[in-house]
């Protein structure tokens, strides 16, 4: 009886733990380091036809940093990824997030991941015609954070275009 109890109170204990990790909310530091990661990497894009902010907008990510854009494909290295920056979105539209959508998960050992809505505006008209759904993951080394991975997809029409 005593070892059924036993098992019984450590599975207990288990699911217990389990489930306030599951409802345990990201910490409040992180929430706030990566809103912030986030603000600056997209200021520095929403201004990047100035040659200085491109590169500020470069340096938040790896050199091997992979960027997937559902309806852009996939580039391999940061060279790539800011040379398609440069061509297709500076000076043509900039990036904003969607209030309210920004969620952000601890990834042990490594860093985080960010995951949001972002809509897209006209440069010039302030039009903001598109969003897409995104998902960054970044990695804290040495103190410093770099973003590894980028998912943009489900590009389409925002809901306040007519």
């Amino acid at each position: 009886m005593k070892a059924v109890f036993g098992r019984c109170g450590i599975a207990l204990v288990a699911t217990v733990a389990m489930a306030a990790y599951a409802a345990k909310p990201e910490p409040p530091l992180l929430q706030a380091t990566i809103a912030a990661l986030d603000t600056s990497v997209f200021d520095a894009f929403n201004h990047c036809a100035d040659p200085v902010q491109l590169q500020a907008h470069a340096a938040h990510f790896a050199d091997d940093v992979e960027f997937y854009h559902d309806t852009g494909g996939v580039t391999w290295t940061r060279d790539a990824m800011i040379a398609n920056t440069a061509k297709y979105a500076c000076g043509h539209y900039t990036r904003e997030l969607v209030a309210g959508s920004l969620q952000v998960s601890p990834v042990k050992d490594f860093g985080a991941i960010e995951h949001g809505v972002h809509r897209f505006c006209q440069v010039g008209t302030d039009r903001c015609e598109g969003e897409a759904d995104f998902t960054i993951v970044w990695r804290l080394r040495d103190g410093q954070w770099t973003i590894t991975r980028v998912l943009s997809y489900g590009h389409r029409p925002s809901p306040a275009t007519p």
